[in-house]
């Protein structure tokens, strides 16, 4: 495929038929897929052909193969002008996102107690594919309520505390769940699960604040250098993965009737103004409430272990989420208009001044959490004003070797050893679980947060380096 490079961080492909928007790659040129063994700029180009798509088809650093949509996949469809919602522009894992709690204890503090806290927290995390759950509900209300009320129900049952909605996306609870849209199977697979952390790239870490690049920004998020730290990365388990199938499978069949053709039918897609559109944003923000409310309870979970192992509380610098669908307010060609802003393995990063950001975060914009691959740093950064993709930005690292390819290079390696060569206490995990998770299987964040800062898409604040992981 050809691209065009209009910067070092910015590469255009250009519209042509049936495409009705040019696509857009953030990245270094050292971060582009290879084509040879990565489809995902056919993808980008693929998602340009959407009805209603306004702007671009744009790619974050991390991009890489995804369903339907490249993961780092963002694209914004017009509402008012035949825009419709693809649930592969979302994922599987509807609200898959990342939570970052801190401490106040610093890291030489903690050295002595970091064994009884990882195996505290090792002891209290359910993990695994399809195991365990904090919160065992009582029944299909309990249910119904998690779907509606997300974190703010869980913290109305004595799991968390109001500062925790204030520092989290939509304040705890995504608007206008329905689920009554939610499948059976769906409910099935989700009412054992909340409060637990899943399997694959999932984690719990321990981290410290490495280095600090702005201290005033991270004074206001709370953060300061040689802190302790929690981040939590999960989302909505197996409720999630069934609204999408269902959905997916469902908008294939209404697509003709719409008069909507697409060149991979994993972007089956409706109307937002249609009944199936509707009725698919209801689902996915009912999985979303239930991802917040799982985040609050993993979080909850680990307040405890730092209280009863180290005295400390964990106070949340912000929790955000990297797959969904959002009806936000956006100018196109100057006039504001409401867009369907889907952003896959994306996250949101508001500016400062943003009206949906709490009082204390408005002067200096939203926080924005990049986890690197297990082993490596990860990335706190802010959002900035005038970012070129409806104020989003990339989400992680980004892989470069699928699981599989993974497991094999790290044939006659011990992944547990190595990581613990580097200090980095590690509880829970198979072999293969780490194999897959470990770095050589990602793109390099510090090239990837350098090329989404390059993009302007947001600001460094602070790096995060491990002390101790927890995986499934």
């Amino acid at each position: 495929m050809d691209l065009v490079e209009e910067s070092p961080y910015r590469f255009r492909i250009d519209r042509h038929d049936p495409m009705r928007v040019p696509g857009v790659v953030f990245a270094s040129r050292e971060l582009l897929p290879d084509a040879g063994a990565d489809k995902s700029l056919e993808q980008v180009a693929n998602v340009a052909t959407l009805p209603g798509i306004v702007g671009a088809s744009y790619a974050m650093p991390d991009v890489h193969w995804g369903y339907g949509f490249p993961i780092g996949g963002v694209a914004a469809t017009d509402v008012e002008d035949g825009g419709v919602v693809s649930p592969g522009g979302v994922g599987f894992d509807i609200s898959c996102g990342v939570r970052l709690l801190t401490a106040d204890l610093d890291r030489a503090a903690l050295r002595p107690r970091l064994d009884a806290v990882m195996d505290g927290l090792s002891e209290s995390t359910p993990r695994g594919m399809g195991k365990g759950a904090l919160w065992h509900l009582t029944d299909g209300t309990e249910l119904d309520a998690v779907l509606r009320g997300g974190s703010r129900y869980a913290v109305e049952r004595g799991f968390g505390f109001q500062r925790d909605l204030d520092r989290c996306e939509d304040y705890g609870a995504v608007a206008d769940a329905n689920p009554a849209q939610v499948s059976e199977r769906a409910v099935e697979r989700g009412a054992r699960q909340v409060g637990s952390l899943g399997s694959g790239n999932h984690f719990l870490e321990v981290q410290a604040v490495e280095e600090v690049y702005d201290e005033a920004v991270a004074g206001a998020f709370g953060l300061r250098a040689g802190q302790v730290c929690v981040m939590i990365h999960c989302g909505s388990r197996g409720l999630g993965h069934q609204i999408c199938t269902d959905y997916v499978r469902g908008m294939e069949k209404v697509m003709p009737g719409y008069g909507i053709h697409v060149p991979d039918r994993q972007l089956a897609c409706a109307p937002v103004s249609s009944h199936e559109g509707r009725a698919y944003l209801g689902a996915m923000a009912a999985a979303a409430n239930y991802a917040r409310a799982n985040r609050q309870l993993l979080a909850h979970a680990a307040r405890q272990v730092f209280a009863r192992v180290t005295g400390c509380d964990l106070d949340l610098v912000y929790d955000i989420s990297h797959n969904l669908a959002k009806i936000e307010t956006h100018e196109v060609d100057g006039t504001p208009r409401p867009l369907c802003v889907h952003r896959k393995g994306a996250t949101r990063a508001l500016p400062p001044g943003h009206p949906d950001l709490p009082d204390d975060l408005r002067p200096v914009g939203q926080p924005v959490l990049i986890p690197g691959s297990m082993g490596t740093g990860s990335y706190v950064l802010t959002g900035v004003p005038g970012s070129p993709a409806w104020a989003s930005t990339c989400h992680g690292a980004g892989r470069v070797q699928s699981r599989k390819q993974a497991t094999k290079a790290v044939r006659g390696h011990d992944p547990r050893r190595e990581l613990e060569a580097q200090d980095i206490a590690v509880r829970g995990a198979s072999r293969r679980g780490l194999a897959e998770e470990m770095p050589a299987a990602y793109k390099e964040i510090n090239a990837v947060v350098a090329a989404a800062e390059g993009a302007g898409l947001c600001r460094k604040v602070a790096r995060l380096v491990p002390l101790g992981v927890v995986k499934g």
